[in-house]
């Protein structure tokens, strides 16, 4: 399967009342589609392909804050 197919798909989940290791499997699978979409993106510089990037950091941030739990100061 295309590495651009499987992150649009990955963008599409659902991601409601997860368990903490559904997140952390979440949160490796954006950093590998992420990494993969960097090597792409080194070879074509396609605009479309940076913005899949940042839509999949900032759903990959979401998930760690949420994993990382309250901010105790």
């Amino acid at each position: 399967m295309d590495i651009v197919t499987r992150a649009l798909e990955f963008e599409q989940r659902n991601r409601r009342s997860l368990t903490t290791s559904e997140r952390i499997e979440i949160s490796r699978e954006a950093k590998e589609l992420i990494l993969g979409l960097n090597e792409i993106y080194k070879k074509e510089k396609d605009a479309q392909i940076m913005e899949i990037m940042k839509r999949l950091t900032s759903i990959k941030q979401k998930i760690e804050k949420r994993l990382k739990g309250p901010s105790t100061i």
